[in-house]
């Protein structure tokens, strides 16, 4: 077993310690906003694919690789009320996959007649697959009967809410994912092994944006994942925007105590990472994006930084026409 392994196992039994699974995790979500709140179904009032990949702790063996799509927009409904959108997860790490689909629905209100506020209520379906491969695990004594034979999984429903407000300028966002998983943090198998699930979580995201010149912007953002058993997650961001064309921005992860958790352990690293993000709009349709998170944590010394790629593609319609350019 190799020290990067080894030392995933150690980390992954620290944080089973500390009664928290999180969630995926993107440096990214800005560019991704169904990822983490079903209502920004319809957002940018045409249909747009996106897609991710993250590779994180780069040089550990069955380090998390986690992937995501989604495609989203708007309903011939009369007033542009209703946005549709379906996304698709893949998260893995070591032996443990998990993998979910979910159907997003949102109803939004118009609240001025210009069309430049509007509020909206977002709901998603679907469900989560958790697996285990009993083939990735190395056992210290032979025939454990706590490791299963093969693969062996569990699939159960879920669903999400989420709230999201936005102007041209700024928007703020609600949501709950995980409502149903939230139950408890672990389901059984048809086996009866034992698979860690992922526990509920709110999210609560922000932005604004800044004009400085003609050619170039300001877009500060934040990101709080709350899972009421673990740290809370902050994330911190900021871009410019250069003749908008090129976004240039940096991200702080850290951990923040909202409140005193009794269950936590004591010495927990609450800084996590550092980023910078580039992304390019090729076209008016298209975009790419690259982000490097450079660890803080004591977890530097056994890894080299984390990799995400990002892209998505607008789709012409009937009625291609945007009131306000869609900078969230």
């Amino acid at each position: 077993m190799s020290r990067g392994y080894i030392f995933l196992v150690l980390f992954t039994v620290g944080f089973l310690n500390a009664k928290a699974q999180q969630t995926i995790q993107f440096s990214q979500y800005v560019f991704n906003g169904l990822a983490v709140n079903p209502a920004y179904a319809g957002y940018k009032e045409a249909w747009t694919g996106s897609m991710s990949y993250r590779m994180q702790w780069a040089g550990i063996d069955g380090a998390p690789r986690t992937a995501t799509a989604s495609f989203d927009g708007l309903t011939g409904n009369p007033g542009k009320k209703v946005g549709l959108g379906i996304i698709a997860t893949n998260d893995r790490l070591g032996p443990q996959n998990t993998s979910a689909v979910y159907a997003n629905y949102a109803y939004r209100l118009q609240l001025d007649a210009e069309d430049t506020r509007r509020l909206s209520f977002g709901i998603a379906f679907g469900a989560t697959q958790y697996s285990v491969d009993g083939s990735k695990f190395i056992a210290t004594d032979q025939g454990d009967g706590s490791i299963p034979v093969g693969n062996d999984s569990k699939l159960s429903p879920d669903f999400r809410f989420g709230v999201y407000y936005y102007t041209p300028k700024f928007y703020l966002g609600v949501s709950v994912i995980d409502l149903l998983s939230g139950i408890t943090d672990k389901t059984t198998t048809t086996d009866s092994y034992t698979i860690l699930k992922q526990v509920r979580h709110l999210y609560l995201t922000g932005g604004v944006m800044i004009p400085l010149t003609e050619s170039l912007d300001l877009k500060p953002t934040f990101m709080i994942k709350e899972d009421f058993k673990g740290p809370t997650s902050l994330d911190l961001n900021s871009y410019l925007l250069i003749s908008k064309k090129l976004w240039i921005g940096a991200s702080w992860r850290t951990g923040v105590a909202l409140w005193d958790k009794k269950n936590l352990q004591s010495g927990l690293d609450k800084s996590d990472a550092v980023s910078g993000i580039v992304e390019v709009y090729l076209s008016d349709r298209f975009r790419i994006g690259y982000s490097f998170d450079y660890t803080t944590s004591k977890l530097a010394n056994y890894q080299q930084g984390s990799h995400e790629v990002s892209l998505s593609i607008t789709f012409p319609g009937q009625r291609d026409r945007i009131l306000s350019p869609r900078y969230f």
